[in-house]
């Protein structure tokens, strides 16, 4: 099976119905050690992409992830991104809303985030979890100050994916290119991980009681994430769907998706001047002596 990240892009305009995406597929490799190369491989391509990116300084790239608890989303950044210059990128993990930021819009809180021209920025979680986790427990919504005619149900959500998509669209005119990818794990597979948390040490510290409370609101999260992947996969920023329930097998198609994305880029490393030739030849001379 070819790796095309293509395969995994939720087209626009298309009704989305999470049933006939699969949380799993055939695996591209066939060893261990096979998986290990091309994810290495990947690593290396996106290395040296990232430090034109950041020499070329044209735009800069925002990688978003979204999923269920358990499916991945810091072990494929982690991986993913292995090779990746610190001073280039940036990872931001959004929480509940401060006092503060429930003072401001709901997409405030993560522009004081987005990436500079030449970095990339990821978000774990993003502004998206104001139409899932929100949408799932309207009780959030209620407490977020809003009017009462600001948070009508009937007109809320899609107000809400408009402003995202029109936020897309301007930050796209304006040189930032974002990569949304949602990490699609099966409820079977987010049970044996919730075990491995309690059965393993090690990985206590990633399980709360809180993952227990929201895994029975699972059908509305696959309805909550069904109608924003309609309502904001576009041709400039399309989400992709990830399946997660293999974990290697997800962090290359992560790792594919993002090469993709830097390899459509316009970039090339800055010339240099007459000028700066003839500085850098003077510097030159004094450096022989």
């Amino acid at each position: 099976m070819k790796l095309s990240s293509k395969n995994f892009r939720v087209a626009p305009t298309k009704k989305v119905e999470l049933s006939e995406w699969p949380t799993i597929i055939e695996p591209f490799c066939k060893s261990q050690r096979e998986y290990q190369e091309l994810l290495k491989q990947h690593v290396e391509e996106l290395s040296s992409l990232q430090h034109l990116h950041y020499a070329s300084n044209r735009y800069a790239l925002l990688l978003i992830f979204q999923g269920m608890d358990a499916a991945g989303k810091d072990g494929a950044i982690r991986h993913v991104m292995s090779g990746v210059n610190p001073e280039g990128c940036e990872v931001f993990s959004f929480k509940q809303p401060s006092a503060e930021e429930l003072e401001h819009d709901f997409l405030w809180r993560t522009n004081c985030r987005l990436p500079e021209r030449g970095r990339i920025g990821i978000f774990n979680r993003s502004y998206y979890e104001e139409v899932l986790v929100v949408r799932v427990h309207p009780e959030i919504l209620r407490n977020q100050g809003l009017s009462e005619e600001l948070r009508h149900e009937k007109t809320v959500w899609e107000d809400r994916y408009r402003s995202i998509v029109d936020l897309e669209r301007h930050l796209h005119r304006n040189g930032t290119r974002i990569v949304k990818i949602f990490l699609y794990l099966s409820q079977e597979e987010q049970r044996k991980r919730f075990l491995e948390r309690i059965d393993e040490p090690d990985k206590n510290w990633k399980f709360s009681l809180s993952d227990i409370h929201e895994r029975k609101y699972w059908k509305q999260y696959a309805k909550a994430y069904e109608a924003c992947l309609q309502g904001t996969s576009t041709h400039h920023t399309p989400w992709y769907v990830v399946p997660a329930d293999d974990k290697e097998n997800a962090r290359l198609i992560v790792s594919r998706i993002v090469l993709d994305a830097l390899e459509d880029l316009k970039m090339a490393y800055p010339k240099t001047t007459a000028k700066r030739r003839q500085e850098l030849q003077a510097i030159r001379k004094l450096l022989a002596k």
